[in-house]
């Protein structure tokens, strides 16, 4: 089972940049985007469709922001949207909106584990989102991935907005105190760890330098100048699972590139 994360900046800018010919190419059974930037009128379903996937969206009330999407050509069991049914929306709140209302995440269940894929909060340049981000959401996904794990293993991805390790990024010095790679933000990621999730990526490669994000500044990309902030995690109980996990870093829809893993079921 081949699946691919990616956040493509804007869906129908992607779609403008080759989109459908690579995915078309790439053939995953399952692909899961952040950042779709697009209500679910706005995005050719029935393309999809012609692909052989059914599409699952969860977009921001707010128009052209945020937003994730899951297409698969494996039926799920089910699927949601946010953290539980019932949940305290207030602690969700802070001077920007609602990020609950923002599209920030889907669940797929299938039948030998859960399918999760999020674009986590930005802690926002100035940080003003930091405190959000670090109290509020990656407590509650902490909290909703072991709930899940209870059923079955969990295998997680999406733009996480965090480089974990100075290997993750190619200036940790100067972004110590940066939206990213402050020291809440990989606290968070510390916990997953401690929970017993895996990042898969730097379980198969301890000591590969790659990124899957360069700002759209100063030719970064062109000199290789990223971060690695868009991941696949899983728990304990399913890497053995895991076959081979690739970051896809020469395609250029996006200010991101695609992550891809392929899985034994």
């Amino acid at each position: 089972m081949k699946i691919i994360s990616y956040n493509v900046n804007g869906i129908r800018s992607a779609i403008n940049k080759g989109f459908y010919e690579w995915l078309e190419q790439e053939n995953p059974d399952v692909i899961c985007l952040q950042e779709t930037k697009a209500q679910p009128e706005q995005i050719d379903i029935l393309k999809f469709k012609e692909l052989g996937y059914d599409a699952y969206i969860n977009s921001a009330v707010k128009k052209g922001y945020s937003g994730t999407a899951i297409f698969t050509k494996i039926l799920p069991l089910s699927v949601a949207t946010n953290f539980d049914k019932e949940f305290d929306r207030s602690i969700f709140v802070d001077k920007y909106g609602d990020v609950s209302r923002e599209g920030r995440i889907i669940t797929m269940e299938f039948a030998g584990f859960f399918l999760l894929t999020t674009y986590v909060p930005n802690a926002k340049n100035d940080l003003s989102r930091l405190a959000l981000r670090h109290d509020v959401w990656d407590r509650k996904l902490l909290e909703y991935i072991a709930r899940l794990e209870t059923r079955k293993p969990v295998l997680m991805c999406g733009d996480l907005n965090v480089a974990h390790k100075e290997i993750d990024l190619a200036n940790p010095k100067q972004n110590e105190k940066n939206a990213g790679f402050t020291k809440e933000e990989r606290e968070g990621f510390d916990n997953y760890m401690a929970h017993g999730l895996i990042d898969i990526f730097r379980y198969f490669y301890p000591e590969t330098v790659k990124y899957t994000w360069w700002s759209m500044r100063s030719y970064a990309r062109e000199r290789n100048i990223g971060w690695r902030i868009d991941y696949f995690v899983c728990s304990k109980s399913f890497i053995d699972k895991i076959k081979t996990t690739e970051i896809l870093d020469e395609i250029t829809m996006s200010d991101h590139c695609p992550v891809k893993i392929e899985i034994s079921v």
